[in-house]
């Protein structure tokens, strides 16, 4: 108000919200926030819809076919990419009831990738990074039963994901950029981001 100057300091939990899952949140000695460079924030972005299969079916898991049918539309995803499921789940925050989707028995039914999916671009296609709307990488009938096996494999692959990815409805299949910002606290297990896509 005309003298000194504004300032706030913050405690949170690193993986809330839109956030980065560097490779050392779940393998220990692999990359940590910090250790994620540049090059690595700023990708070609791919976006593989499969949300009107899962208004239908929310356990649904991403297929071959579904990433079949994206190529023989726009040819190979490549490489380097980042690739983000789009599933619509994100219009259930912030309502953490509504994204676990839990049943009477306490099981969570969310959508999530599947591990031919996962291989195919980490190794095939060998993109950059990869994420989701929903809470985690494997779908929340496998969570339930503490079966992170998806999510494993990619950050075991020294790759980094965002999870809780919004308005992917609002950018096309392919021909944009995703920049992925976040602070790079030294040995950072993770980090609330911003990711933006930057259209033609």
């Amino acid at each position: 108000m005309g003298s000194g100057f504004y300032a706030q300091s913050f405690t949170h939990v690193g993986q809330w919200g839109t956030h980065v899952d560097p490779p050392a949140h779940f393998v220990k000695g692999l990359h940590t926030v910090d250790q994620i460079s540049a090059k690595e924030m700023i990708l070609p972005l791919v976006v593989i819809d499969v949300h009107e299969k899962v208004a239908s079916n929310p356990d649904y898991t991403i297929t071959m076919q579904d990433i079949k049918n994206w190529e023989k539309r726009n040819g190979s995803i490549p490489k380097g990419a980042f690739v983000a499921m789009r599933t619509d789940w994100c219009r259930r925050w912030p309502s953490m009831e509504a994204m676990q989707n839990k049943d009477a028995n306490g099981t969570a039914h969310y959508p999530g990738w599947s591990l031919e999916v996962v291989k195919y671009l980490y190794e095939d296609r060998q993109i950059t990074a990869s994420g989701h709307e929903t809470t985690d990488t494997d779908p929340g009938i496998a969570t339930s039963k503490d079966d992170y096996s998806l999510e494993t494999y990619i950050l075991k692959q020294n790759h980094y994901q965002i999870e809780f990815l919004k308005n992917l409805d609002e950018v096309p299949e392919i021909g944009t950029l995703i920049v992925v910002a976040f602070p790079k606290p030294k040995g950072g297990s993770g980090f609330p981001a911003r990711a933006f896509a930057i259209l033609p």
